[in-house]
């Protein structure tokens, strides 16, 4: 799009405005192509909300109503909308949760901006007045909220539920929401403010429901023992070795061929190769090693049935296939640190734990490690379900309601859900907007009726009369019931804390206050460029 027009004195470019006062076409088109991606998520809010199923270039199908997920996998072009995508992912980096509303808020604030900007009111003031009534909003919300203790297991379960309620599993949040809150809590420390999730370790297997899914007290891998040698499969009072190196015969970094024309020769050869891998395992026992880790390797076979056959005779239970990126984590669980060489292999690198042994649920097996003499600050969750598409949505489930909880470990507060705080905020605002005066006023009003999108969409996805119910919200806000909120189970207004839909302040503020400053930054964006 050219910047200046045609019967403009040259070096003159056109202004934002063309002279009715209507904005700019890049602009407009910016800002239909990100409300168009909010519409696109907007029926999936709330616990009523529909599920997308996405096909993508693979083959591969994901079924999901996580805004984060979806966003990720549209194939979205423009380069406004691919800012509402980024605004999603930053919103489950920040929080966890929340990643649909957030983008249905910036919707909404586009539209209420389009309006202004119809009015003749300048983009710039605006983007300044949306970002100082979003932290206006933030205080409004921060009085609203609810301190909470992280030992008040109940209130962090409550938040759990809230978040599992509105995804597929639902139906399973008594079985997820407890090991979310087990989980995290294993994790923090009285004088914590943050909990790194990568210490929180997600087995995947297909098989079973999602009933079976279990934390594991210690370590649970994804490989199997390797017991076709006929090597144990159990073994109490372990001790765990970890090793990088291969337990198969050396290879010469270049290739290179060898010609044995005297079977003598050849013997020699084999029984050199035994006596090697002999060697390595009997000095693997001589520590004490009863329990070998292997990590995979690529450039040749990590063990080989010779290998694996005299460590069946010394009676030690082996896994392969370690990824170089479990290393640390497993290190971290079991105490047991990695050994890249058989010279370095000495007993106190080993790991020690009560038993490890093979277990087989519905037909999915896993090893768990159990009863780690000194635990470092990880925990393992094994996660199953019938199929695979119900199993990533199950861990995507699980992921976000750990983020929950991990957001009340940040900001130590809750609030209530259901579209209250929004309808609150909103009836506050317009308040605050009487005081002001000129343009600013305006903003700020046609801000608080945008955060009215959250209880209208929820109220829409659950097949209610919207108008309705907003309006019945609203008046219950006016009389003073600050907790009034969607029961969508019910198809109500009610005291939405009775029915124990609570979520951590974190979300509700982080969602307000990167809305607000996406949709500034679409506002102050007048032209667009190409270049070669």
């Amino acid at each position: 799009m050219a910047a200046a027009t045609a019967s403009a004195p040259a070096g003159i470019s056109d202004s934002s405005f063309t002279d009715k006062g209507k904005p700019t076409e890049v602009r407009l088109s910016n800002m239909n192509a990100a409300k168009a991606v909010a519409d696109a998520v907007r029926t999936s809010l709330g616990p009523k909300g529909m599920d997308k199923m996405i096909q993508t270039s693979t083959g591969e199908v994901v079924i999901t109503n996580d805004g984060a997920t979806i966003l990720k996998h549209m194939a979205v072009l423009h380069p406004a909308a691919r800012m509402l995508v980024e605004l999603s992912q930053a919103q489950d980096i920040e929080a966890g949760d929340g990643t649909t509303s957030v983008v249905v808020l910036a919707g909404s604030l586009l539209s209420a901006a389009e309006k202004l900007l119809n009015q003749g009111i300048h983009p710039t003031t605006v983007a300044q007045s949306f970002q100082k009534a979003a932290s206006k909003a933030v205080e409004f919300l921060d009085e609203m909220s609810i301190p909470v203790d992280l030992n008040d297991r109940e209130s962090l379960l409550k938040a759990a539920r809230t978040s599992l309620n509105s995804k597929i599993v639902s139906q399973y949040s008594s079985t997820l929401a407890p090991i979310a809150v087990s989980a995290v809590t294993r994790l923090v420390s009285s004088s914590s403010h943050n909990v790194d999730l990568r210490d929180i370790r997600i087995v995947k297997k297909v098989g079973g429901t999602i009933e079976d899914t279990e934390l594991v007290e210690g370590l649970a891998l994804n490989q199997i023992t390797m017991n076709n040698a006929g090597g144990p499969t159990r073994m109490e009072k372990a001790k765990i070795g970890l090793i990088q190196f291969q337990l198969s015969s050396p290879k010469p970094d270049m290739d290179n061929q060898i010609v044995v024309n005297d079977y003598r020769q050849m013997d020699k050869i084999l029984k050199e190769e035994r006596q090697y891998l002999l060697n390595l395992c009997k000095r693997i026992k001589k520590t004490g090693c009863n329990v070998l880790l292997i990590q995979k390797s690529i450039l040749r076979d990590a063990v080989t049935d010779l290998s694996l056959h005299f460590l069946a005779k010394l009676k030690i239970l082996v896994i392969k296939d370690i990824e170089r990126d479990e290393i640390d984590f497993i290190s971290k669980s079991t105490g047991a640190k990695p050994v890249a060489d058989i010279e370095a292999f000495t007993e106190d690198k080993l790991g020690h734990a009560e038993l490890v042994e093979e277990t087989s649920q519905a037909g999915a097996k896993v090893v768990k490690v159990t009863g780690v003499k000194n635990p470092g600050k990880t925990v393992s969750v094994v996660c199953t379900g019938a199929n695979d598409l119900v199993l990533e949505e199950s861990e995507r489930s699980l992921h976000d309601a750990l983020c929950v909880v991990r957001c009340l470990v940040k900001k130590r507060a809750l609030i209530a859900g259901g579209g209250a705080p929004e309808i609150n905020v909103s009836r506050l605002l317009t308040e605050y907007a009487h005081t002001l005066k000129g343009k600013e006023a305006y903003c700020f009003q046609a801000f608080a009726e945008a955060l009215e999108i959250i209880p209208t969409t929820l109220a829409e996805n659950a097949g209610l009369n919207p108008i309705a119910i907003v309006t019945e919200l609203r008046n219950k806000h006016a009389l003073g019931d600050k907790n009034a909120g969607i029961n969508v189970k019910k198809g109500i207004i009610s005291n939405i804390l009775e029915e124990n839909v609570v979520q951590p302040l974190l979300v509700s503020t982080s969602a307000l206050e990167l809305a607000t400053e996406t949709v500034a930054l679409i506002l102050r964006i007048d032209d667009i460029q190409f270049t070669r």
